[in-house]
């Protein structure tokens, strides 16, 4: 193979990454990322404090975990009972809940 042909294989293949590897760097951490930032300049609550004020109310249904929403600056909690699943939407900020859902 000629060293011309290697070469815009090499650039064309570096050209097709080079794009997703942007986006990665753009966000580093996604969602999980974005919650510690904000939790570590003290604009959130950290998710421990928060299912401290949830789980207890919550007591009779499987915790299965947590998700944040960055542009909501929420948590959104799921649960299962009787195989039923269901969110509690709760206020990152102040731990308040701000919906439910089955």
């Amino acid at each position: 193979m000629h060293t011309a042909s290697l070469t815009a294989i090499v650039v064309a293949a570096f050209a097709l990454v080079t794009p997703t590897l942007c986006a990665h760097a753009a966000d580093p951490g996604g969602e999980q990322g974005e919650a510690r930032r904000e939790r570590k300049a003290g604009n959130i609550l950290s998710i421990r404090q928060i299912e401290q004020l949830v789980l207890p109310r919550m007591s009779a249904m499987q915790y299965l975990g947590p998700e944040y929403d960055p542009a909501a600056m929420a948590y959104r909690l799921k649960f299962i009972q009787n195989g039923k699943v269901f969110f509690v939407d709760v206020d990152a900020r102040t731990g308040r809940v701000i919906g439910q859902s089955r």
